[in-house]
């Protein structure tokens, strides 16, 4: 199962791709998390379905100093999962 994430609110400049990283390597998830441009945070995970729940709660709850306005989620297809590797932190912007 492969899910993408949109995180809205305060998310840069907090600590959150560091939190996404701990969280999903402890799930043993396979993906990647960045900052975009426009002060979101993407996230794509791979796994399974109990596993990206709990990230999901995690994504929610975000680190302290963080606040999470909303979170855009979509399912992509399991092919997608085949290019991921163990849980990374990509490029910042």
């Amino acid at each position: 199962m492969v899910r993408h994430f949109l995180i809205r609110g305060r998310v840069q400049g907090v600590g959150f791709r560091w939190f996404v990283h701990r969280e999903a390597s402890e799930l043993n998830l396979r993906g990647w998390v960045r900052n975009t441009e426009d002060g979101e945070v993407e996230v794509v995970a791979a796994g399974d379905p109990e596993d990206l729940n709990e990230l999901r709660q995690s994504l929610r709850r975000g680190p302290r100093g963080s606040r999470v306005d909303g979170i855009l989620e979509h399912v992509l297809a399991d092919s997608e999962a085949a290019s991921l590797s163990s849980f990374r932190i990509e490029g910042a912007w």
